[in-house]
């Protein structure tokens, strides 16, 4: 039998932002969920936009897998994670242990399968993921700074500054053409 889902169920039992009071609390499937509605409009922006020639559905998939590993080490916290390297490359092994042990859950026929979701090789793929998880979050931060959740007026200011840093032309067109609306009411979509 294998516990493989049955694991990737629990997923929503994992919250992030622990060192943060939080107006609403997120789990990690709600964010790898919106992470993978992020990456794949990212591919599609790119295709679209930027002569790319990327599998959107490659990209979602991907992006719905890309914190597994959590299942099994907890969210720890991004000042903690990155506060010094030994403390960054320790955790990418605890990381890389965990998504072996998934991995080890499935039968030897779907490995590969999800071999290529919880570790991708593709470069762009990886980069759409990882983009598109850095928007999840400064979109957190929004949403709680308009709850009037200063306590994340910091990460906003982080996140937003690595954004920039990745200087891409899809998430850089997301951005202004579809970021602000996030911002708004039900009754301001109208």
């Amino acid at each position: 039998m294998s516990h493989f889902f049955a694991y990737i169920a629990r997923m929503r039992f994992i919250n992030r932002w622990a060192l943060m009071r939080n107006s609403y609390t997120e789990n990690i499937q709600e964010h790898s969920h919106q992470v993978a509605v992020l990456a794949h409009a990212l591919a599609v922006i790119r295709n679209e936009y930027f002569g790319g020639e990327i599998d959107p559905g490659a990209v979602a998939a991907a992006a719905l897998y890309h914190d597994a590993a959590e299942i099994l080490t907890g969210d720890l916290p991004t000042p903690i994670k990155y506060c010094n390297p030994a403390i960054r490359d320790a955790y990418r092994q605890v990381e890389s242990a965990a998504t072996e042990r998934l991995l080890d859950m499935l039968p030897k026929k779907l490995r590969s399968t999800y071999e290529e979701l919880l570790r991708p090789v593709d470069a762009d793929v990886e980069e759409l993921v990882r983009a598109a998880d850095k928007l999840s979050a400064h979109i957190k931060c929004l949403e709680e700074l308009k709850a009037g959740n200063s306590e994340f007026k910091k990460a906003a200011e982080q996140t937003a500054a690595a954004l920039d840093q990745m200087d891409l032309p899809e998430l850089s067109y997301f951005r202004e053409h579809f970021l602000d609306s996030l911002h708004l009411t039900l009754d301001e979509l109208e």
